[in-house]
């Protein structure tokens, strides 16, 4: 047994899911078989897939706390070839700040509460109790390693491990960009110019379902943001309803689900091409 299995085999029976690190500290490639995730990929990443190969593939995603997966013949070559062990921290309930350099380092004693601390070759990992998303370069020299990544075993570390910090959490918490409406010049309706939509209360309950439909989507933000647009200039655009501040609450409903100021731009643009409409 390697040196490398035996301590993922110990890892394992303590609740942390271990998997083996090749050179260049990364994981194991896929096999054929997943090759360019093509059987879907592991049941727990984030884009959930019927993958259940016997192999070390997948990175993270492969790492287990079962120890007859650990001992498989499957992963036998892994184990030799080595070197490192690496583990999911998410899987253990853990998260790991992971401090690259002196800056970092400083900026976390005065900035986090004290906890357990694994020195690493360039910084240090500093360990919390709880899981959260992993994100990195969430300020300089900062990563932080939980749900859907690893980190590699590097020991113990010293010190009482501290419950998960707000702080902490707040790091990978996306500042929203104030919504930069385009300003819109369509044709008018033919006729007397009297528009049916200038009513206040029609046009305002239509921003207002149109905000509604993209702060409910749980899926295809940029589908919805798009269709969405669409469906309010292909109510609204041609007769002139549409100022500036009706443009900037459908950019803001968008940006609070996560798009950009450029796929705002870009979906608002698609929309008024699709509708024949001019824009300035």
């Amino acid at each position: 047994m390697s040196e490398h299995l035996r301590t993922a085999l110990t890892l394992a029976a303590n609740g942390v899911p271990p998997l083996p690190l090749r050179a260049g500290k990364v994981p194991f490639g896929n096999c054929p078989t997943c090759a360019k995730n093509t059987c879907g990929g592991r049941p727990n990443m984030k884009t959930p897939g019927p993958c259940t190969c016997p192999n070390p593939c997948h990175g993270w995603a492969a790492a287990t706390t079962d120890p007859d997966v650990l001992n498989s013949p499957t992963w036998a070559r892994a184990w030799r070839e080595a070197a490192g062990v690496a583990y999911h921290p998410g899987g253990a309930g853990l998260t790991v700040v992971d401090l690259d350099n002196a800056d970092a380092i400083a900026w976390a004693r005065a900035s986090l509460p004290a906890t357990r601390i694994v020195p690493t070759t360039r910084g240090q990992h500093w360990l919390y109790r709880g899981a959260m998303q992993g994100a990195n370069g969430v300020r300089p020299g900062v990563d932080i390693k939980s749900t859907m990544a690893y980190a590699r075993w590097l020991g113990p570390g010293s010190g009482t491990m501290a419950p998960l910090p707000d702080v902490v959490r707040a790091l990978t918490v996306k500042k929203q960009t104030p919504a930069r409406p385009v300003a819109v010049t369509v044709p008018s309706l033919a006729g007397d110019g009297q528009c049916p939509h200038r009513t206040p209360t029609y046009l305002d309950r239509g921003i207002a379902m149109a905000e509604q439909r993209i702060t409910e989507a749980r899926s295809s933000v940029h589908a919805t943001v798009y269709r969405t647009f669409l469906s309010v200039l292909s109510t609204h655009g041609r007769c002139g309803c549409l100022t500036d501040a009706h443009t900037a609450r459908l950019f803001t409903a968008a940006q609070a689900k996560g798009e950009s100021p450029r796929h705002c731009t870009d979906a608002w643009t698609n929309a008024l091409t699709t509708l024949g409409l001019t824009h300035g």
